[in-house]
Protein backbone atom coordinates (compact mmCIF):
# COMPACT_ATOMS: atom_id res chain seq x y z
CA UNK A 1 0.00 0.00 0.00
CA UNK A 2 2.92 2.17 1.45
CA UNK A 3 4.44 1.93 -2.59
CA UNK A 4 1.44 2.98 -4.16
CA UNK A 5 1.12 6.20 -1.92
CA UNK A 6 4.52 7.02 -2.66
CA UNK A 7 3.69 6.99 -6.62
CA UNK A 8 0.61 9.17 -5.73
CA UNK A 9 2.77 11.60 -3.67
CA UNK A 10 5.67 11.82 -6.68
CA UNK A 11 3.40 12.05 -8.95
CA UNK A 12 1.62 14.88 -6.89
CA UNK A 13 4.91 16.86 -6.18
CA UNK A 14 5.62 16.77 -10.45
CA UNK A 15 2.52 18.18 -11.15
CA UNK A 16 2.51 20.48 -8.89
CA UNK A 17 6.32 21.29 -9.86
CA UNK A 18 5.40 21.46 -13.34
CA UNK A 19 2.17 24.21 -12.24
CA UNK A 20 5.26 26.24 -10.54
CA UNK A 21 7.64 25.98 -13.58
CA UNK A 22 4.60 27.14 -16.09
CA UNK A 23 3.52 29.96 -13.58
CA UNK A 24 7.24 31.37 -13.80
CA UNK A 25 7.95 30.63 -17.48
CA UNK A 26 5.14 33.05 -18.35
CA UNK A 27 5.95 35.74 -15.92
CA UNK A 28 9.04 35.77 -17.28
CA UNK A 29 7.86 35.20 -21.08
CA UNK A 30 5.97 38.78 -20.81
CA UNK A 31 8.69 40.53 -19.51
CA UNK A 32 10.80 39.34 -22.75
CA UNK A 33 7.72 39.61 -24.68
CA UNK A 34 8.05 43.44 -23.57
CA UNK A 35 11.83 43.57 -23.35
CA UNK A 36 12.48 42.62 -27.15
CA UNK A 37 9.54 44.50 -28.20
CA UNK A 38 7.52 41.95 -29.41
CA UNK A 39 4.52 44.17 -28.13
CA UNK A 40 5.21 46.00 -30.88
CA UNK A 41 4.50 43.68 -33.09
CA UNK A 42 1.82 41.53 -31.30
CA UNK A 43 -0.77 43.79 -29.21
CA UNK A 44 -1.03 41.90 -26.03
CA UNK A 45 0.43 39.04 -24.43
CA UNK A 46 -2.23 36.74 -24.96
CA UNK A 47 -2.37 36.89 -28.31
CA UNK A 48 1.08 35.57 -28.74
CA UNK A 49 -0.05 32.33 -28.20
CA UNK A 50 -2.50 32.31 -31.11
CA UNK A 51 1.01 31.41 -33.52
CA UNK A 52 0.50 27.89 -34.25
CA UNK A 53 4.75 28.64 -33.43
CA UNK A 54 7.91 31.14 -33.45
CA UNK A 55 11.00 29.71 -34.70
CA UNK A 56 14.21 31.37 -34.86
CA UNK A 57 16.85 32.51 -37.74
CA UNK A 58 20.26 32.62 -37.37
CA UNK A 59 20.61 31.05 -34.06
CA UNK A 60 20.24 27.43 -32.98
CA UNK A 61 17.95 26.01 -30.70
CA UNK A 62 19.03 22.50 -30.53
CA UNK A 63 19.70 21.63 -27.35
CA UNK A 64 23.41 20.14 -28.41
CA UNK A 65 24.17 23.78 -29.72
CA UNK A 66 21.90 25.68 -28.35
CA UNK A 67 21.94 29.98 -28.94
CA UNK A 68 24.93 28.87 -31.54
CA UNK A 69 25.09 31.27 -34.44
CA UNK A 70 24.90 30.56 -37.77
CA UNK A 71 27.84 32.41 -39.70
CA UNK A 72 26.54 34.71 -42.28
CA UNK A 73 22.51 34.32 -41.35
CA UNK A 74 20.49 37.10 -39.69
CA UNK A 75 19.24 37.01 -36.19
CA UNK A 76 15.70 36.83 -36.63
CA UNK A 77 12.17 35.71 -34.83
CA UNK A 78 9.95 34.86 -36.91
CA UNK A 79 6.06 33.36 -35.58
CA UNK A 80 4.10 31.28 -37.95
CA UNK A 81 0.26 32.00 -38.70
CA UNK A 82 -2.23 29.31 -39.92
CA UNK A 83 -5.46 30.54 -41.47
CA UNK A 84 -7.68 27.60 -43.10
CA UNK A 85 -9.73 30.05 -44.82
CA UNK A 86 -6.86 31.79 -46.55
CA UNK A 87 -5.75 30.50 -49.91
CA UNK A 88 -2.12 30.04 -47.96
CA UNK A 89 -3.10 28.47 -45.34
CA UNK A 90 0.44 29.60 -42.98
CA UNK A 91 2.15 32.92 -43.25
CA UNK A 92 5.89 33.57 -41.52
CA UNK A 93 5.70 37.17 -40.01
CA UNK A 94 8.77 39.07 -38.43
CA UNK A 95 8.07 39.55 -34.72
CA UNK A 96 11.67 40.67 -34.45
CA UNK A 97 14.37 41.58 -36.61
CA UNK A 98 17.99 41.90 -34.95
CA UNK A 99 20.86 42.15 -37.85
CA UNK A 100 23.74 39.98 -38.59
CA UNK A 101 23.61 37.01 -35.92
CA UNK A 102 27.50 37.34 -35.36
CA UNK A 103 27.00 41.29 -34.77
CA UNK A 104 24.20 40.64 -32.11
CA UNK A 105 25.04 41.79 -28.49
CA UNK A 106 25.89 37.76 -26.94
CA UNK A 107 23.04 39.10 -23.82
CA UNK A 108 20.31 40.11 -26.76
CA UNK A 109 20.93 36.86 -28.45
CA UNK A 110 20.23 34.29 -25.52
CA UNK A 111 17.16 37.03 -24.20
CA UNK A 112 15.78 35.97 -28.08
CA UNK A 113 16.90 32.26 -27.59
CA UNK A 114 14.79 32.02 -23.86
CA UNK A 115 11.91 34.06 -25.49
CA UNK A 116 11.27 31.05 -27.99
CA UNK A 117 12.51 27.97 -25.78
CA UNK A 118 10.13 29.79 -23.12
CA UNK A 119 6.93 30.47 -25.64
CA UNK A 120 7.76 26.92 -26.79
CA UNK A 121 7.48 25.63 -23.33
CA UNK A 122 4.18 27.89 -22.62
CA UNK A 123 2.86 26.91 -26.03
CA UNK A 124 3.08 22.62 -24.91
CA UNK A 125 1.00 23.32 -22.07
CA UNK A 126 -1.78 25.31 -23.98
CA UNK A 127 -1.37 22.13 -26.70
CA UNK A 128 -1.91 19.25 -23.70
CA UNK A 129 -4.92 20.94 -22.07
CA UNK A 130 -6.14 21.26 -26.26
CA UNK A 131 -6.19 17.48 -26.53
CA UNK A 132 -6.62 16.40 -23.23
CA UNK A 133 -9.80 18.21 -23.61
CA UNK A 134 -10.39 16.65 -27.27
CA UNK A 135 -9.66 12.93 -25.09
CA UNK A 136 -12.80 13.55 -23.05
CA UNK A 137 -15.02 12.69 -26.48
CA UNK A 138 -13.87 9.44 -26.17
CA UNK A 139 -14.45 8.51 -22.13
CA UNK A 140 -16.02 5.05 -23.45
CA UNK A 141 -14.40 1.86 -21.52
CA UNK A 142 -12.63 -0.30 -23.90
CA UNK A 143 -12.57 -3.85 -23.25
Amino acid sequence: MSSALDRLKNLTNKISGYETARKENLKILELLFKDLAIDKKVETFEELFEFKAINLSGASLLSENLGEVKEGKYLQILAISYDKEALVKSKNISLGYFGRAQSVDVDLKNKIVEFIIRFRFEKSFITLEHYYGILENFKVPHV
